[in-house]
């Protein structure tokens, strides 16, 4: 067996809707199945999410607000007021600020823009900023990505007689700033017909009811924002991404242009993968690590020259920030470990002075990750007294709800039910961890293990480049629209290597009848010394077309894999143990039948990790059940090993059968033989077998081993007697055949045995243990989906 890394679940479909959509919109019954996975039930609803570029844009004006925000900033631009965007310094923050710069320089507005720096000012509006802004003349405030939460702040502007026009999405709080308009699509008094708009997508539709018709132009900007802030990739989301990276894809914008270049990429490709592991990042990278606002100058910049000079620049800062997040991944790993024991904490809270909070969100997605539980990274700062960090959740432990009843010890807090930011003192971190965890005891044991979800089954002679090319018309694919995840089942395994400059990636063939596809497993290298040649296996992964040389053929990127039956591993004949025992899993069983065998490999492994059986009885009591068995050596006795297999039910077999005097090499000697050595006997009447046992057998050309088996045959039938080494035949012996010998058998039994396992083939082996195991015909495991 292979247990898979994560809990499958496979989503259950009415499959009349599944058949009712295919031949309601003429789809491919995949497609359909997935619609119906997704919510989408009814058929016009489907034939609006498949052809969302034919749909319009919401009304602007249908955001609470939206009216008295545009009069607003029209009498601002009118009066030539100072106009200030305060953003944010993430990837939406970023492109939000640019939509609206973009959008009122257009309307030849007097605009700057004001990006507040993550250490030393935090996330939202502060203070300070508004102060210096309000110095400054500015007489108008627009927030892009931020805000809502700024009730304090809000106060002091309007104390100022400085005007605030808040644009959010982050989940509001039960008091909403005192500001002049809070353009919000989930504002509690709003009905705005979609509630999961990304920053930027608000900015968006405040530039369109100010220009007066959707700015497609800022649509690429629109689309990186909301791929990158991880919002719901449905309704007027997935209309503004999927027109956005068509926009994208011939965007003449400079920085756009310069980024892709650096990073490899070819804008014309551009899609939502390319934008989220690609822009995304190097985006967020520069508010991570210092003052975001080159991010902001790269995508407003008209100037080639200077565009890839910031571009140059922002990558540099990436891979600075990819170097900060795997040292401070190391040492979060090593607190973890060292103080926050899993079975005590339910909740990570991990906390150390001189991390970096621009990271610590990613860092603590690696935590989530590698433990599977909510984590929260606090960095020390005891200048202020203050801690300042981000959360990652897990499914079932909604992290904004979870905070939201700590709020007397959270002056500053935002997010989302996955992710937060926050902002405590240091002295309440504690007192934060101990109620975080008392909250999670609700959290069963089950959600603590990872979930996988499926969304279709499907076997090999299935998939091909039409099925693939349909289901790409899901796309974009994202939050709550991701990409399939397919489960193929009971296929074998044609090939699978190791590749990779740390052979930590697996490359495989999957097989069924006349059909293959090739997968590759990014991470998953291991796998390969744990998948036996004639395993049936099942993977789950995301299909894909592979273009190489003109020639495309469908792929599977595989995610997980699992083997439901036994496994039997072929180690037989390799003359260094220590190359496959390092391969085996630790909880590994050895055997050995003979004591020699265990004084062998104790030069290997320790004398305790050694199983010693030698009878029969000791086999019946020894349970192999769910076990690694690892057979070092085969027993004197077939029986032996047959009342052990069926003793329970293991999940592999590793077969070495170490020999020391293999007796195949000197097989049962032939009647012939037999014939020959008892005439000369008989002629002799007497033969000292120590004396001159080895000169005959030199004279012969036999081994002395032949002589002396032959010698106890002969005993076991009385026909001879010995002495003190020395053979006398016996007068007037009965007639019997050599069948009958003890001996003979027990020489029998042992050659069998060694043809039937030491030197048969692979399969001829897995054939021997199903014929003789009682498990054979039950240990397929049942697949339980949840």
């Amino acid at each position: 067996m292979l247990h898979s890394k994560t809990r499958w679940k496979i989503q259950p479909v009415n499959e009349d809707t599944v058949q009712l959509l295919s031949n309601a919109l003429n789809l491919p019954t995949v497609v359909a199945r997935l619609l119906v996975q997704r919510g989408i039930i009814d058929v016009e609803e489907a034939r609006s999410f498949l052809h969302i570029e034919n749909q319009e844009f919401h009304n602007p004006f249908e955001l609470l607000g939206m009216q008295q925000a545009v009069d607003r900033i029209k009498r601002a631009i009118e009066e030539d007021e100072m106009i200030l965007v305060y953003g944010d310094y993430d990837a939406d923050g970023v492109t939000s600020t640019s939509v609206m710069l973009s959008a009122l320089q257009e309307l030849g507005a007097n605009v700057d823009f004001y990006i507040p720096n993550r250490f030393s000012e935090g996330y939202g509006p502060n203070e300070a900023a508004f102060r210096f802004a309000a110095d400054q003349g500015t007489t108008l405030i627009i927030t892009v990505d931020n805000g809502v939460s700024g009730v304090h702040e809000a106060s002091v502007l309007k104390e100022l007689g400085v005007d605030l026009i808040v644009t959010d999405h982050h989940e509001p709080g039960p008091l909403l700033p005192d500001a002049f308009v809070i353009i919000h699509p989930n504002h509690p008094q709003g009905n705005y017909p979609f509630k999961e708009l990304a920053g930027v997508g608000v900015a968006f539709k405040l530039a369109h009811a100010l220009l007066g018709e959707p700015p497609v132009h800022l649509l690429d900007l629109v689309a990186i924002g909301t791929i990158a802030d991880l919002v719901a990739l449905q309704g007027e989301n997935r209309l503004l991404v999927k027109k956005g990276l068509q926009v994208l894809r011939q965007s003449n914008r400079k920085g756009i242009q310069a980024l892709c270049k650096i990073a490899g990429s070819n804008v014309a490709e551009l899609d939502e993968e390319s934008v989220g592991f690609v822009i995304g990042p190097r985006l967020n990278a520069v508010g991570r690590l210092s003052d975001a606002d080159p991010a902001v100058e790269l995508l407003m910049s008209k100037d080639a020259e200077e565009a890839e000079a910031l571009a140059m620049e922002i990558d540099a800062i990436n891979k600075e920030r990819q170097a900060i997040v795997s040292t401070i991944t190391e040492e979060a790993i090593e607190l973890v470990e060292s103080f926050y024991p899993l079975d005590e904490n339910r909740v990570l809270v991990v906390a150390k002075e001189g991390w970096n909070p621009g990271v610590v969100g990613i860092v603590a997605s690696r935590l989530v990750d590698r433990y599977y539980r909510p984590v929260i990274m606090l960095c020390l700062d005891p200048v202020t007294g203050k801690a300042k960090g981000s959360a990652r959740s897990i499914s079932g432990f909604n992290m904004f709800e979870e905070l939201s009843q700590n709020r007397e010890l959270l002056p500053h807090f935002g997010g989302h039910p996955m992710a937060a930011g926050m902002t405590l003192l240091i002295e309440n971190v504690e007192e934060l961890r101990s109620r975080l965890n008392e909250q999670a005891k609700k959290l069963s044991s089950e959600d603590f293990i990872p979930i996988t979800s499926i969304d279709t089954i499907t076997s090999l002679d299935e998939i091909d480049l039409n099925m693939i090319s349909q289901v790409r018309t899901l796309a974009p694919f994202g939050m709550k629209n991701p990409k399939p995840k397919v489960l193929i089942e009971q296929s074998s395994v044609a090939s699978i290597r190791k590749i990779g400059t740390n052979q930590n990636h697996l490359k495989m063939t999957l097989q069924r009848d006349q059909s293959a596809i090739d997968g590759i497993a990014f991470g998953l290298g291991e796998l390969a010394d744990h998948v036996s040649p004639l395993a049936k296996v099942d993977v789950i992964g995301e299909l894909s077309i592979n273009e190489w040389n003109n020639t495309r053929k469908p792929q599977i990127f595989v995610q997980d894999i699992k083997v439901s039956q036994w496994q039997l591993f072929d180690v037989r004949g390799i003359v260094q143990p220590e190359r496959w025992l390092s391969t085996l899993p630790s909880e590994r069983h050895l055997i050995a039948f003979d004591e020699k065998t265990v004084r062998k490999f104790n030069e290997i492994v320790a004398s305790n990790e050694i199983t010693f059986i030698s009878t029969v009885e000791q086999a019946q009591t020894y349970s192999i059940d769910e076990k690694h068995i690892v057979l070092l050596d085969l027993p004197n006795e077939e029986e032996v090993l047959v009342t052990l297999i069926k003793n329970g039910k293991p999940s592999r077999i590793y077969a070495h059968f170490y020999q020391e005097n293999p007796q195949f090499f000197h097989t049962v000697p032939s009647r012939e033989h037999f014939g020959w050595y008892y005439g000369f006997l008989k002629k002799r009447n007497e033969f000292d077998i120590r004396k001159n046992g080895d000169a005959l057998a030199n004279h012969k050309g036999w081994t002395r081993e032949t002589i002396n088996f032959m010698s106890k045959v002969f005993f076991d039938l009385n026909f001879v007697t010995i002495n003190d080494g020395v053979i006398t035949v016996n007068e007037n012996v009965q007639k019997r055949d050599l069948s009958h010998s003890p001996t003979y058998q027990s020489k029998e039994r042992l050659v069998k045995m060694e043809q039937d396992l030491l030197y048969s083939s692979f399969q001829q082996l897995k054939a021997w243990f199903e014929q003789h195991a009682e498990w054979s015909e039950r240990l397929e495991e049942e697949k339980v989906w949840i």
